[in-house]
Order: C-alpha cells, then structure tokens, then sequence
C-alpha cells in the first residue's frame, strides 16, 4: 500500500471536530438519560458517564484551541444582543396577555348555570361558583 492510499481523505482538524461534536452529542444524550431515570442506580451511572464525557470534551476542545483547529463563533455586538433581548421581553408580556385572556374567557364560558336556578326579572340570577 502506498503513502498516499493510507492517507485519510479528512484532515486532522476535521476528523477531531468530527469527535468533538459528537462528544457534544453524547453530553446532550447522557444529560437526558440521567434526568429521566427513575431508578436511583441507573441515574448515577448515567451522571458518571456524563461527568466523564464532559471532562473528555473539555480536554479535546482544550487541545484544539491550543492547535488553532477551533474557530469559535465571532461576538456578538453588545447592541444586538439589546435588540434581541428586548424582543423577547415583548413576545413574553404578548404571550402572557394573550395566555390572561383566553383562560378568562374559558372561565366566563364554563361557568354553568342550571335553568332552574336561574331567575328573571331584575332578580339576579346563581351560579354554582360563586
């Protein structure tokens, strides 16, 4: 077998990247399996694994950025995170409003009356929740 046969068609960087991201994957899998146990056993089996998952991505995202193999992402301007930040306060306070609204218009429409405890006139008329 020649040299260039045994060489990889990815290079260094992107087959380190390629574990780097799934030891990521893994962290998010093992979070999840952990949280969602209920047998107390399985549930600290699950955490050791992700603490040690953890440390090993530490360790290889450590490695990389010493190797310049990891470009993280540009930072943000301080004045789009505002804006952003502000958006979702008012898409909160809508949802909120919105969320008041329907669940007091559900109660207006679910209170029941029987025809029987109902008086005309200017009498006012009973409800079982008042």
């Amino acid at each position: 077998m020649s040299y260039q046969q045994s060489q990889s068609i990815l290079t260094e960087e992107d087959l380190v990247s390629t574990v780097l991201s799934d030891l990521k994957r893994v962290v998010r899998e093992y979070a999840t399996a952990a949280t969602e146990s209920t047998c107390p056993d399985i549930r600290q089996l699950f955490t050791k694994l992700l603490d040690s998952t953890l440390t090993m991505q530490g360790q290889l995202f450590q490695a990389m950025q010493q190797a310049n193999m990891y470009n993280p992402s540009s930072p943000a301007l301080r004045q789009e995170l505002d804006k952003q930040a502000k958006e979702y306060q008012q898409t909160t306070q809508k949802t909120k409003q919105m969320l008041q609204q329907k669940l007091y218009n559900a109660g207006q429409q679910s209170i029941y009356t029987p025809a029987s405890l109902q008086q005309t006139g200017n009498q006012t008329h009973q409800s079982y929740f008042n």
